[in-house]
C-alpha cells in the first residue's frame, strides 16, 4: 500500500471511507457542498415551475391551440427524461464533476435562449434542450449525499431538498412581480440566473471521495478526505485508508439485503464499463427495488405536478362547466400568481414534517404517512368548493406530497450502491419525468373538459399504487452506511 494514503501508516491501523467520513463529521466543507448542490436544485425548481406561468401568456400572444400550449410543458419533461438517463450514466462512468459541468452548461445556455425565441418552434426546441440539462437535477443530490456521514444523513438531505422549495417560492414571487409588468420573456431570462450561477461557481466543486474510492483511486480519495478534515478542523483516523475492509455492523438478516448492500471491491463486484450501469439496475439483486422506486417516483411526480397544474386550472377561471360557486366572478389576472405563491409556501411545512419524520420513524413509514395525508386532502377536490376551501385543500395536498417527494429523494440514493447511484436515481427521476409529460394532459384536458372528478380519482389511484409500492420496498435505509458495489447472485 502506498504510504501517501495515510499519515500514520506505521501503526498498521486501517479504516474505510465511512469511518473517515464519520471522523471528519459534518462541518464547513459539507455546508459549502450543500450551498452549491442546493443552488443547482433551486435552479431546476425555478425552470420547472415557470411552465405553469408562461403557457397561458404565450398561447394568447401567439394564438396557440391548447395542444400547442401543453406541448411547451411536455417537451421540457421529455428533455428531462433524456437528461436524467444520460447524465446519470456520464457521472457514474466519468465522475460527478463532469456531470455537474455538463448539466450547468446546457441548462444555463438554453434556458436563456428560450427568452429570445422568435417563434413557437424555436421556443419548443430551446425548452426541450433546457429540459435535457434539467434532467441532471438528481446528480446534485447524489453528489451531496456522498460527502455526508451517516449520522443524521436524513435530516441533511431534507435540508438539501429545501432549496427546491426555495426555488418554487422564488419563481412564484418572480412571476407575480415580472409577468404583469415585463412579460414572459423577462421571466424566462431572470429565471435562468441561478443556472448561470451554478456554471460560474463550478470551479469551486470537488470530486466525490466515494466515487474516487469506489473506482480504486485511493490516493485521490484520501486527498479529498484530508482537505475535508482540514476545513472542518478535524483529524482523519490513524492508519491507512483501504477499500476492501468490511465494517462490523454490516451483518444482514435477509439475503436480499446482503445482495443490495455488498461492500468492498471484491471479486464478486461487477465492473461497470460503458453503459452497463443501466443493465445493473436490472440485476437480480436490484430489479425489484428498481421497479418499485419507478412506481414511487412516477406517483410522486404525477401527483406533485398535478397539484401545481390544478392550482393553475382552478385559478384561471377556464373551467366553464363548474358550479356557480366557482364562476360567480371573473378572476383577476393576478389570481394565478397569488394562488401559486400561496400553495408554494405549503412546501415549507412539508419539509419540516419530513425532516421530523425521516430520522425518527424511518424512510418507509414517513412515505406511507405522507401518502395517506396527501390522499385525504385531494379527495374533497372531486367536488366544487368555494375558492378559499379549494386553495386550502391544494395547500394541504402539496404540503404532504412534497414531504413524500423529499423522503423518497433521501431513500433512493441511499439504497443504490455508488457504482450505479446516479444512474439509478437518474433513471428513477426519468420515470418521474414521464409522469410529468402525462400529467398536463390530465390536469388541463380533463379539467377543461368538465371531468374534475375523473381527474382527482386518477390522482388518488396513482397515490394508492405508490403507497403499495412502498410496502414492498426491501428494507429501511435509516442509519445504514452507503455502499459501493453490487454483489453477484450465484
Amino acid at each position: 500500500m502506498n504510504n501517501e494514503i495515510g499519515d500514520n501508516d506505521e501503526n498498521g491501523h486501517e479504516y474505510t471511507l465511512d469511518e473517515a467520513l464519520a471522523k471528519v463529521g459534518f462541518g464547513k466543507f459539507q455546508v459549502l457542498v450543500l450551498v452549491y448542490a442546493g443552488l443547482g436544485s433551486m435552479a431546476e425548481a425555478m425552470e420547472v415551475m415557470i411552465l405553469s406561468f408562461i403557457g397561458p401568456t404565450v398561447k394568447s400572444e401567439w394564438g396557440l391551440s391548447s395542444g400547442q400550449e401543453s406541448l411547451i410543458t411536455t417537451v421540457v419533461f421529455a428533455g428531462m427524461l433524456i437528461g436524467a438517463y444520460s447524465w446519470g450514466i456520464i457521472s457514474d462512468n466519468y465522475g460527478r464533476r463532469i456531470g455537474l459541468l455538463s448539466v450547468a452548461a446546457v441548462t444555463s445556455l438554453f434556458a436563456l435562449l428560450s427568452a429570445f425565441a422568435p417563434n413557437y418552434i424555436s421556443l419548443v426546441v430551446c425548452r426541450t434542450v433546457a429540459g435535457i440539462g434539467l434532467g441532471g437535477g438528481p446528480l446534485y443530490s447524489a453528489w451531496f449525499l456522498e460527502f455526508v456521514p451517516v449520522q443524521n444523513r436524513g435530516i441533511w438531505m431534507v435540508v438539501f431538498s429545501s432549496f427546491w422549495t426555495i426555488g418554487t417560492i422564488l419563481e412564484a414571487a418572480l412571476a407575480w412581480t415580472v409577468m404583469p409588468r415585463l412579460g414572459w420573456r423577462w421571466l424566462l431570462a431572470l429565471s435562468s440566473v441561478p443556472c448561470f450561477a451554478a456554471l460560474i461557481f463550478y470551479f469551486l466543486t470537488i470530486e466525490s471521495p466515494r466515487y474516487l474510492y469506489m473506482n480504486g483511486m485511493i490516493n485521490e480519495a484520501y486527498n479529498v478526505l484530508k482537505k475535508m478534515a482540514e476545513i472542518n478542523g478535524r483529524e482523519l483516523p490513524s492508519g491507512l485508508l483501504v477499500s476492501d475492509k468490511v465494517s462490523e455492523n454490516e451483518e444482514m438478516t435477509s439475503s436480499e439485503e446482503t445482495q443490495l448492500l455488498s461492500t468492498g471491491r471484491n471479486k464478486n463486484a461487477i465492473s461497470k464499463p460503458g453503459f452497463s450501469s443501466l443493465l445493473m439496475l436490472f440485476s437480480p439483486s436490484l430489479v425489484k427495488t428498481t421497479l418499485l422506486l419507478w412506481m414511487i417516483y412516477f406517483g410522486n411526480s404525477f401527483s406533485y405536478y398535478g397539484v401545481v397544474l390544478l392550482t393553475s386550472e382552478f385559478s384561471s377561471g377556464e373551467i366553464k362547466c363548474s358550479s356557480a360557486i366557482l364562476n360567480s366572478h371573473i378572476l383577476k389576472d393576478s389570481s394565478l400568481y397569488i394562488d401559486a405563491f400561496v400553495t408554494s409556501l405549503a412546501e415549507l411545512p412539508g419539509l419540516i414534517l419530513s425532516a421530523f419524520l425521516v430520522d425518527k420513524v424511518g424512510r418507509k413509514i414517513s412515505m406511507l404517512i405522507t401518502y395517506w395525508c396527501g390522499f385525504i386532502f385531494l379527495l374533497p377536490l372531486m367536488f366544487h368548493h368555494y375558492k378559499i376551501w379549494t386553495t386550502a385543500l391544494l395547500f394541504g395536498a402539496r404540503m404532504f406530497i412534497i414531504g413524500n417527494f423529499t423522503v423518497a429523494g433521501v431513500y433512493c440514493p441511499e439504497i443504490y450502491p455508488t457504482s450505479v447511484r446516479t444512474t439509478g436515481v437518474g433513471v428513477a427521476s426519468a420515470v418521474g419525468r414521464i409522469a410529468g409529460m402525462i400529467c398536463p394532459l390530465v390536469a388541463v384536458d380533463l379539467m377543461s373538459g368538465c371531468h374534475q372528478m375523473a381527474a382527482i380519482i386518477l390522482f388518488e389511484a396513482v397515490i394508492i399504487l405508490s403507497g403499495i409500492s412502498v410496502l414492498f420496498l426491501p428494507f429501511e435505509t435509516k442509519g445504514r452506511e452507503l455502499t459501493d458495489t453490487v454483489a453477484v447472485n450465484k
